[in-house]
């Protein structure tokens, strides 16, 4: 069963990868034959812009990794195997579009602001997220296996 969800939700991951460089390969294509008008980064809607990216990452990093680990607890604890897989699947595919979103407009932003360095960290910082989203048979059998409270994490 693990592995026909990690297939299922690598239509997810590689999915949101491909959007982000389609998007990216789009924008860069556009700016430099000069069909793109950059916003200035200093200007109001060059900061709104700024703005916008880093609380998204700031609330669908955090959200995505620890929110999800919080329900795998609470899925653990089902009897019925088949809902335990469907809600997994379900909420491991919201937590990959959560957490990837900050690597698409991460790239988004760079490009738009012509190239202001710190949205391309803001990406780098979603694509790390992004990557601890990648669904493995293996990962989502621990994930979703009962945990004994007095057992040591270290």
């Amino acid at each position: 069963m693990e592995q026909k969800i990690a297939r299922y939700l690598n239509w997810y991951y590689y999915g949101m990868l491909i959007v982000t460089l389609v998007a990216g390969g789009l924008l860069y294509a556009l700016l430099t034959k000069g069909q793109l008008n950059p916003v200035d980064p200093q200007s109001e809607a060059g900061k709104l812009l700024q703005y916008i990216v880093v609380f998204d990452i700031l609330f669908s990093v955090p959200v995505g990794l620890y929110g999800f680990n919080r329900i795998c607890k609470q899925l653990a604890t089902l009897e019925d195997e088949q809902l335990k897989y469907e809600r997994y699947k379900k909420w491991a595919a919201i937590r990959i579009l959560l957490v990837s979103s900050g690597m698409l407009l991460g790239i988004m932003a760079y490009y738009l602001t012509a190239g202001y360095k710190s949205m391309i960290w803001c990406a780098g910082i979603g694509a790390i997220a992004w990557y601890f989203t990648k669904p493995t048979p293996k990962k989502i059998y621990l994930e979703l296996q009962p945990r004994d409270p007095n057992e040591e994490t270290y």
